[in-house]
């Protein structure tokens, strides 16, 4: 299996804590470089969790939020993606949910393709 399937998954596969590689990011040297955007890791437990990544796609940040806690079905959860579609409709961003468990959103300027690279 490519790092890219573990990543993404493939269909009729399912993902264990042993596919991953843990890496601690203070291990990679950032370089002078001032960044325009930052790609930010969130995990949404409740709606508290909502306004820090509002704010960062506010700020111009790709967030990926880890939704496994909720069920898609779950009315909070149905909340939380209607106040993010509104966000990410707000700054001319983009929205989608991955399988069951992530929910990326994206400023203005980046779009999210819907299709899958490789077969």
């Amino acid at each position: 299996m490519g790092l890219m399937s573990k990543i993404l998954g493939e269909s009729g596969s399912s993902r264990n804590t042993e596919d991953y590689v843990e890496l601690d990011a203070n291990e990679f040297e950032m370089t002078g470089t001032e960044l325009e955007r930052q790609v930010r890791i969130a995990r949404i437990s409740d709606k508290q969790d909502v306004i820090d990544i509002k704010d960062a796609v506010y700020d111009g940040d790709v967030v990926v939020a880890d939704i496994t806690r909720h069920s898609t079905q779950d009315r909070t959860m149905e909340h939380i993606s209607d106040e993010l579609k509104q966000v990410a409709n707000e700054v001319g961003g983009d929205i989608v949910q991955k399988d069951d468990d992530q929910l990326i959103i994206t400023p203005a300027g980046v779009g999210i393709s819907r299709e899958r690279l490789g077969r």
